[in-house]
């Protein structure tokens, strides 16, 4: 695979992984890991709450510190790597979130949206182009549009100005066929650069972004050993491994990418992500990742088992910032558990 154009690897630990802590990361663990982020090479470190800009709320979790902390934070141990931060329309808006972020250092924002529904990111995306600021497409949950259709809202978004759109398999459902087939649509058929970011409930994430790779993806996304929502997302350090063995052009240092993940393990990660009944259920349905700590708590609160309330959700295809259909979903369960039969 030597002799393409330079990978760019999108190191996320800071801000996928902020849902596998409950938002929770301090500036102590922030500083540590985007230092080593830093010296492993990574062409962005992107930082912030799991749900990105704005998105710190009762609802969807309170994060430890705000916004402008993370990304000043960041900021500092940067020299070579750019500073990243995720925008979707609905948690964050452009006064209230993008400029203060902006004015915190960011170099590029990734403006993301339900996959069908890019027309929501015209806003954002047409303000930072204009205002000469680094833009990404992202189309989340993207297992749930077929090629077609994704490649319809990608150049929507290539439209608005975005230099890139990302595919974000939130539910960790791919396999590396429809990798092949989806991300080899939009390559094929876009002006623009194309990348995935995977997550691993069907435990393929590493194959999965080898095969976007391979399919012409030319951005990659990756957390430290898979820090992420759910099962996580492909690590950094395996990732970094498979790319050097198929001598993929980056500018990943293999032995600086083994050595952050080390550092995130020491300072902040608790659990590594794992496959458990709980996220294996979750990928089946298509569900989003970061729905499985809510589900679980569901579960417990109503005596129902969380694979049937992620199989119901998979079932009306909720998505992202649908978080209180889950507490419907656990109580309409428990009810019909409960509900007498016939005498």
């Amino acid at each position: 695979m030597s002799g393409g154009p330079k990978l760019s690897v999108c190191d996320t630990t800071l801000r996928d992984g902020n849902h596998a802590v409950a938002h929770q990361l301090g500036r102590a663990d922030i500083s540590a890991y985007a230092r080593a982020a830093e010296a492993a090479g990574v062409d962005v470190v992107e930082v912030g709450h799991g749900n990105g800009l704005g998105a710190s709320s009762i609802q969807v979790g309170m994060a430890a510190i705000s916004d402008a902390e993370m990304l000043r934070t960041a900021k500092a141990e940067l020299r070579t790597a750019r500073l990243g931060a995720l925008s979707i329309p609905g948690f964050a808006s452009v006064e209230r979130d993008l400029r203060p972020a902006l004015d915190c250092g960011v170099d590029e924002v990734r403006v993301g949206a339900h996959c069908t529904e890019a027309d929501v990111t015209r806003q954002q995306i047409t303000m930072l182009r204009a205002m000469g600021v680094a833009v990404k497409g992202m189309l989340l949950m993207s297992h749930m549009a077929t090629a077609a259709q994704l490649v319809a809202q990608a150049r929507l978004m290539q439209g608005y100005g975005a230099e890139a759109v990302i595919l974000m398999d939130s539910a960790g459902a791919y396999t590396p066929e429809q990798v092949r087939e989806k991300v080899g649509e939009l390559v094929e058929c876009l002006d623009i650069e194309v990348g995935f970011h995977a997550h691993n409930n069907l435990g393929m994430s590493v194959v999965n972004s080898m095969t976007a790779v391979r399919a012409g993806a030319t951005i990659v996304d990756v957390t430290a050993r898979g820090f992420g929502a759910g099962a996580g997302n492909a690590p950094i350090e395996l990732v970094a491994a498979n790319l050097h063995v198929e001598q993929v052009a980056t500018g990943i240092q293999l032995f600086g990418a083994l050595d952050a993940a080390e550092v995130a393990q020491e300072r902040f990660i608790k659990h590594v992500p794992t496959n458990d009944s709980v996220t294996i259920a979750s990928g089946i349905a298509g569900v989003f990742s970061g729905f499985a700590a809510p589900v679980r708590r569901a579960s417990t609160r109503f005596g129902v088992d969380p694979r049937r309330i992620l199989l119901e959700l998979g079932r009306r295809r909720v998505v992202a910032g649908q978080e209180d259909t889950i507490i419907e979903v656990a109580m309409a369960l428990a009810a019909d558990r409960d509900m007498p039969g016939p005498n």
